[in-house]
């Protein structure tokens, strides 16, 4: 089965002393320069058991993973991991950043290597904490002031609503409701779906996979109720990540495990048509589905590439014609909340330096003009001159 895998680099590069410059490194991590000491604080900062947040975002550098709640708030979380080895200490620490770009609240804490990278999920009125592993343990949720609340965890499936939020995909599905913080599995679900994605409706959609020859199918459904099926054309199966959002809904189609298109609906259903040009160079794409970026806009565009690749956005709602985006520097992840892109430069292996133009890069007009985070002055263009200010 297809599974996404969530390619949250564990990285741990780390900002620049004040006093000396690093060697710019290549975007494997290699060749790095230890800066005054830096390496002796960077042990110090994941062995220590009660860790700063700012020494882990310090060490860390660039962060993990972006998640914005309804406000505008954005929560950053940050991942220093022991640099040797994949076993040994480790620190994480999370950060809430207010609209108005002042930090609200932050927290860090020990952990070990071997350890998943802490991940949130941006929901009404504050942020979600996803459970480790799938399952029950380290579910909580923290509003847009960093206060930390319970959530409930419950094994009785719920029919979705408008406002619910995918939690985890699989093993188990939970979905979570805000109004009532609590996590629970969906109703409806079929035993073979290896995809599950909901919108902002509450329509639940899956990739269901046969065990005999017949064809993937999509289904969709709402309260309990099935609202309609399509089949993914042979000879491609379905792969990767499903999307849904505003009507539109989007599967890749894998064919000899490479990606070689998408199978597109911007009618809710109504309508399917299968995307295997308009621009896109699928060729291009040559790690798999699991490596596989696709996220809808707010305003329905998707956006499609590979992590630590190239990536194209679509011209308009109907889906048709790509561009591909051009970016201040290699993003090792990319991720979209409403129509605004956050693009992360790290490292991509341990290191205890910087990669060239590390950090978090932000484009609000659809990838022309990009600002890198608490940057002073006006936005970088990806053609490297100065664009304005948004």
């Amino acid at each position: 089965m297809w599974r996404r895998k969530k390619h949250r680099q564990w990285t741990v590069v780390a900002a620049a002393c004040a006093a000396l410059a690093l060697t710019a490194c290549s975007q494997g991590g290699a060749d790095t320069v230890d800066s005054g000491g830096r390496e002796a604080k960077y042990k110090r900062v994941i062995e220590d058991r009660h860790p700063r947040p700012a020494d882990v975002i310090e060490m860390a550098g660039a962060p993990t993973d972006v998640a914005r709640t309804d406000d505008g708030s954005l929560l950053l979380t940050y991942d220093a991991r022991n640099v040797e080895d994949d076993e040994g200490p480790a620190a994480t620490a999370w950060r809430i950043i207010g609209p108005d770009g002042a930090t609200v609240a932050q927290q860090a804490e020990h952990t070990d290597a071997e350890a998943a990278p802490v991940e949130f999920k941006g929901v009404a009125g504050g942020f979600v904490r996803v459970p480790s592993e799938g399952g029950a343990d380290g579910a909580y949720a923290l509003d847009v002031h960093g206060k930390r609340q319970k959530v409930g965890i419950s094994g009785t499936p719920v029919r979705t609503r408008p406002g619910d939020v995918l939690l985890t995909e699989l093993e188990p599905t939970l979905i979570y409701r805000p109004a009532t913080r609590t996590a629970a599995p969906p109703a409806g679900v079929p035993e073979g779906a290896v995809r599950v994605a909901v919108d902002e409706r509450g329509t639940v959609w899956t990739l269901d996979q046969s065990l005999t020859e017949d064809p993937d199918r999509v289904v969709w459904q709402r309260d309990g109720r099935t609202l309609g099926s399509t089949t993914v054309p042979k000879p491609y199966v379905g792969g990767g990540a499903l999307v849904a959002r505003g009507g539109t809904a989007a599967l890749p189609l894998t064919r000899s495990e490479s990606v070689s298109g998408l199978l597109v609906t911007t009618d809710s259903g109504e309508h399917w048509r299968t995307v295997l040009a308009g621009g896109i160079a699928w060729k291009s794409l040559k790690r798999g589905p699991e490596s596989l970026v696709l996220e809808i806009l707010g305003d329905g565009r998707l956006l499609v590439g590979e992590e630590g690749g190239r990536y194209w956005l679509a011209d308009d709602h109907s889906n048709t014609a790509f561009r591909e985006l051009k970016t201040p520097t290699a993003f090792t992840s990319l991720t979209v909340h409403g129509t605004t892109l956050y693009g992360m430069a790290d490292a991509t292996t341990a290191t205890y330096g910087l990669v060239k133009d590390e950090g978090l890069w932000i484009s609000r007009d659809g990838g022309r003009d990009w600002r890198r985070h608490q940057q002073q002055g006006r936005p970088i263009r990806a053609d490297g001159q100065a664009g304005t200010a948004r």
